[in-house]
């Protein structure tokens, strides 16, 4: 079984989208693509589909960028510059470049489309398509060997969700022996699982196809004339069309929770509240799991450490994650995210709030329900998140109270 997997994987290549613009999480992606959104403290968003794939073996991986890839490039050099080339492995960046006309990339298919020359049916037998910006943990080796039991040409990932909350999602349609019958994107009124009536399979975005398969369906819709060809849209629908193999796989949580886990921080409230989670005393993701690593740029900074002051001044985390060379200093600190190198100076009370890479907390400033991305220096007896009506005028607030400070934000 381990030489099978181990030819599964060589045969294997590695799509990983990764330009989406992530609007709705502005300004946390005002200088910076979704996938490269920090999360946990010391992660990156695309960190945990780059984590599936070395703990599932898969180490041929393009990851195809766009959008504001700078931080992203970084980042991929700097934290992912593991894999060996004489080994057949490589982990490559590679930017839209006009190959087939004067656009950027158009779509989920098209991305692919325009870079077709690197996906060589001689070199891989299956292609393994992910989005750079969910967190989830997944064996993908396990769908491949499910994708070839089945002889699929193609076979696509989803969770079960409510039938109720199904309409947010691409809904498939199964039989009993979970052959897909047809693919719906956002239907008013979702299929049910046969053997599990009140809910429905929701796309995940992953899916895995024969090499050729693929190759001759986007093709074949880019010669039709398909506008912003979309895997969801248009290539599986035109492949149940055309009487392809295509197969629903069930999603496996290698995190191992009762209710699978699998979460698209697609809104500044939605990225908020799957950071809180991670604080919880029993979280619905689990960092500390040491049979499924999650993999990050490792900075050399020294321990955290919290400082006391002839007994009146201590300082206090409570019900928090904090991150390498932070410094609390005579701060109480609760159930909050510290980022790397952030210093929380005297008298500081910060609550329910997480602070990025590099940030500085004056002494008595009081912060709550706030995000402050990198490099934010807050002055003393600055107040954030406790007065709506004056946070507002400075800052973005959602609907839900939450204050986002950007990246390199100056008080004045």
């Amino acid at each position: 079984m381990a030489f099978v997997g181990s030819l599964l994987q060589r045969e294997t290549l590695t799509i990983i989208l990764a330009g989406g613009q992530g609007q709705r999480l502005e300004p946390l992606t005002r200088m910076r693509t979704k996938p490269s959104v920090p999360f946990g403290g010391k992660y990156r968003i695309i960190d945990f589909a780059l984590s599936n794939c070395l703990n599932s073996g898969l180490r041929k991986i393009y990851v195809l960028t766009q959008y504001k890839s700078d931080s992203l490039n970084q980042h991929l050099y700097e934290a992912w510059n593991i894999f060996n080339p004489e080994l057949g492995e490589f982990i490559y960046s590679i930017p839209p470049q006009q190959k087939t006309g004067n656009e950027w990339y158009q779509g989920t298919a098209d991305a692919i489309y325009q870079n077709l020359n690197l996906v060589k049916p001689n070199n891989f037998n299956w292609v393994l398509v992910l989005s750079g910006d969910h967190i989830y943990k997944m064996d993908y080796l396990k769908m491949l060997q499910y994708h070839i039991e089945k002889k699929a040409d193609v076979s696509i990932a989803n969770i079960m969700v409510d039938k109720e909350d199904a309409t947010r999602f691409g809904v498939i349609e199964i039989d009993s022996e979970y052959k897909v019958k047809s693919f719906k994107e956002k239907p008013e009124n979702p299929a049910e699982i046969p053997d599990n009536p009140g809910m429905s399979f929701a796309n995940m975005g992953i899916y895995i196809f024969n090499t050729m398969a693929m190759r001759e369906t986007i093709e074949t819709l880019t010669a039709k004339g398909t506008k912003n060809l979309d895997f969801g849209k248009h290539v599986i629908p035109y492949m149940l069309e055309q009487n392809y193999n295509v197969r629903a796989f069930r999603f496996e949580d290698e995190n191992r929770p009762e209710k699978p886990y699998w979460v698209d921080v697609g809104t500044l409230d939605s990225y908020y509240h799957a950071s809180m989670d991670l604080i919880k005393v029993n979280p619905e993701f689990n960092l500390y799991d040491v049979n499924w690593p999650l993999r990050t740029k490792q900075q050399q900074y020294p321990p955290v450490k919290t400082l006391s002051h002839e007994g009146e001044r201590v300082g206090r985390a409570i019900n928090s994650l904090i991150t390498d060379g932070t410094i609390i200093s005579g701060g109480l600190v609760e159930r909050s995210i510290l980022g790397a190198n952030v210093r929380i100076n005297s008298f500081t009370y910060i609550t329910d709030s997480i602070i990025m890479d590099n940030c500085n907390i004056g002494r008595y400033a009081k912060i709550r329900r706030t995000i402050i991305d990198k490099n934010v220096h807050v002055p003393e007896k600055e107040e954030i998140g406790f007065h709506p009506d004056i946070d507002k005028k400075r800052f973005k607030v959602t609907d839900s109270g939450i204050v986002i400070i950007p990246k390199n934000y100056q008080f004045e």
